[in-house]
């Protein structure tokens, strides 16, 4: 596999691919481990053994490792955590990665807590979309889930981003029979008239957090059914920069959409375009697998990254083992940012 080709009409050299010929444009960069929230489904409730300070990727080294890899075909970055909210000055660091040349598209997944104060900064550093998780517009609800009483709104969050010019945004619900999959009906009503992009997401049992088992699983036909209970439901085609694996409807009338993302009923991994990097580094080529290359301490030496990415994305799996349960040794889903 060659990390280097033609460069096409538009003047950019083609994406990498893997050796199962998938092309690979799209890198998840977690800025920190850490969050706000204690979300039952994501991470403990005494939270995890955090990082130490010197472990993590500092901004420069973060935009760094970008500069290297968007000469190869890296086109689009989303900034994850732990919360990446709660990194001091993070629209300092979207500002540099938006002027690194090639690089077309950044998002943001985020609880969304502090939107509605950061949501216009964002905009303005260069920050394109972004994703919002919300699983309850219930107040009390939201703080049970999160173990966390924030006061998070999660409706007011999602007009901030939509007022600051963000587009598209998208609204997360991780769907847990009896905890909260009563309000999937609530939830879809969003999309009839705000510019919003609801996908409900089946849960996924990972690691300490396997206490949540199948029987909270709400297969995707199920959400689909109780959705069109609002109005009858179309495919829709999902945002136009949008890089996921949601399968969009529209109820008809509806300014926004509905989603489904379903990893554990129907895998997506066939499709899939992205490689993620660590807080501390470390570049994993598969969010449940166990594959992942050291780029932080090569970084640091002034190594070229460019070998060690190529070699990676070699032995990128085909798919994932999350049905199987072997979730490459991860205690939390927080660890890798999703």
């Amino acid at each position: 596999m060659s990390a280097h080709g033609s460069v096409g009409a538009g003047g950019h050299a083609p994406a990498l691919r893997d050796q199962h010929g998938r092309s690979i444009e799209y890198l998840r960069i977690s800025v920190t481990d850490r969050c706000n929230f204690r979300c039952v489904y994501c991470m403990p409730e005494a939270g995890l053994d955090w990082l130490p300070k010197a472990d993590i990727l500092s901004y420069e080294e973060i935009v760094g490792v970008v500069e290297q890899l968007a000469p190869l075909g890296l086109r689009r970055l989303r900034i994850t955590g732990g919360e990446p909210t709660i990194r001091p000055d993070l629209d300092t660091l979207i500002a540099k990665l938006k002027a690194v040349p090639g690089i077309e598209d950044i998002a943001l997944s985020t609880n969304g807590v502090k939107l509605p104060t950061m949501a216009t900064a964002l905009k303005a550093a260069g920050l394109d979309r972004v994703n919002l998780s919300a699983d309850s517009l219930q107040a009390a609800r939201v703080a049970a889930i999160a173990r966390r009483d924030l006061g998070f709104r999660p409706v007011e969050a999602a007009e901030a981003a939509i007022a600051a010019g963000l587009d598209p945004v998208k609204l997360n619900v991780v769907v847990m029979r009896g905890v909260n999959d009563d309000e999937v009906v609530d939830f879809a009503r969003l999309t009839l008239t705000m510019p919003l992009h609801v996908r409900f997401i089946e849960l996924m049992p990972v690691g300490e957090m396997a206490h949540l088992t199948d029987e909270h699983i709400v297969p995707s036909e199920e959400v689909l059914a109780r959705v069109a209970t609002l109005g009858a439901l179309s495919p829709a085609d999902g945002p136009a920069r949008g890089n996921g694996p949601a399968k969009y409807h529209r109820i008809a009338g509806a300014a926004g959409t509905v989603g489904v993302i379903t990893p554990m009923t129907h895998t997506y991994c066939g499709s899939c375009n992205r490689v993620r990097l660590t807080a501390d580094g470390r570049l994993r080529t598969c969010l449940y697998g166990d594959h992942e290359v050291n780029l932080r301490d090569p970084l640091r030496r002034g190594e070229p990254l460019e070998p060690l990415f190529v070699r990676a994305l070699s032995e990128k799996p085909l798919e994932h083992n999350l049905i199987q349960m072997k979730v490459g040794g991860l205690r939390a889903l927080s660890q890798v940012g999703g």
